[in-house]
Order: C-alpha cells, then structure tokens, then sequence
C-alpha cells in the first residue's frame, strides 16, 4: 500500500470511528432508567429496532421491550406508568425501545421536540413532562403546552426549535414511517416482547410476557 493510499484509508477509518462514537451519546434520565442510549439493529428484528431509535433502561437488557409509540396517544399515556414500573422491577433485565407513529396534529412536532431533547441530554425529562401535559396539547396542532412543559423539564426551547429541523431527525421519521408500514401497524401503543407482538392490550398482557421472557433469560444462564 503506497502511503497517498494509506494515509486515505486512515482518514476515512477516523471519520468512521467518530460517526459511530456521537450515534453512541449517552442521554440522560430518571434514577431509575441507567441510560437511555441509542439502539443497535438486531439481527432476528432489524424493522423492530434500528440504531437511531431511543432506549429506556439498560442499553444490554437482554429482554427488549419495543413500543410504537404516538406521543399525542392517550393510550401511550395511560400506558406508560405500567411501562416504567416494569422498567423499575427488572431493571438489570429489561430495556424499552420507542418508535415513532404519526396520527395525531401534534405527533409529529413534538417527535421533533423529543429528538432535540436528545441532543440537550433531556430526552427522558422531557418525555415525561409533554405525556403529563398530554391533555392541555392533544388536539393543538403548534403544541404549546408541550413545549411549557417542556420548558420546565429543563429543555432549551430557542436551540430545540432549530435542533429539531435537522436533517438527520426527518430521517428518523421517515424511517419510522417505513418500519410501521413493513410491519403493520395499525394503532398506538402496539407493543412487543422479544420480537412477539402482545395480542392483548392491557397493563396485565404486558406485565405477563415480560415476566415470562425474564423468567425464560434466566431459566437459561
């Protein structure tokens, strides 16, 4: 390898490295959620879980829980509660992965607040203060008591809002758009358990499958 060539190959393998090391920023939430970290695809699910979507709880859980999620769905609302406890029950065990489901006036705003609440390392504050003030925004397509909402949780509005017009998350949407098409989505929340989507849609449905693949991860170490 003649040294022009060598040293385009070592360039090229550095700009490789520090892609891969800011799609790997760590964020931020509460106590009891370790990290929320972006996800690696995985083989027996790629259209589950992509690499740029967010994750609660311990990024190497060995148990995923996937939701489709609509942050203007009332039933995402109701939901998550029984989500988070769950998270807090296995918490060396279990981890959720959120995907994105446009179908209200105000889903795709505030996806694009949420997205820039990322990059201010505030995405799970955030998260939880827009769902708490859910019912003052639903049906208000410029969302505003989401963005007070999430104004006390600690977000920088004037740098989201120009955050949230990158490039790179209208990549995010459309890839989720894609995914919920591919795999039939149909309404939110839609939930799935280690690659099995939950048949029934209550608290309890949920709290079984997951209690049974922790039982089955361990059961097999």
């Amino acid at each position: 390898m003649n040294r022009r060539l060598l040293i385009i190959t070592i360039g090229a393998t550095s700009l490789i490295v520090f892609a891969v090391a800011v799609l790997s920023v760590r964020l931020t939430g509460a106590p009891e959620s370790k990290t929320i970290q972006q996800s690696v695809a995985r083989k027996d699910g790629a259209m589950l879980v992509r690499f740029h979507s967010p994750v609660i709880g311990r990024f190497d859980a060995p148990i995923t829980i996937v939701e489709f999620f609509d942050p203007s769905c009332e039933g995402c609302r109701a939901f998550y509660p029984h989500v988070k406890k769950l998270l807090k029950k296995h918490p060396d065990d279990v981890r959720l992965v959120l995907r994105y489901v446009l179908l209200h006036k105000g889903s795709e705003p505030v996806v694009r607040m949420l997205e820039a609440a990322r990059k201010q390392e505030l995405f799970l504050p955030v998260l939880e203060a827009v769902l708490n003030a859910q019912p003052e925004w639903h049906d208000d397509p410029n969302v505003a008591a989401a963005w007070s909402a999430a104004a006390r949780a600690g977000l920088n509005e004037a740098k989201a809002r120009v955050d949230m017009q990158d490039g790179a998350v209208s990549a995010i949407i459309e890839a989720d758009a894609k995914d919920v098409n591919a795999v039939g989505i149909k309404g939110t929340p839609t939930f799935f358990v280690e690659g099995s989507r939950l048949d029934k849609l209550t608290p309890q449905e949920l709290s079984n499958a997951v209690g049974e693949a922790v039982g089955r991860h361990k059961r097999q170490q």
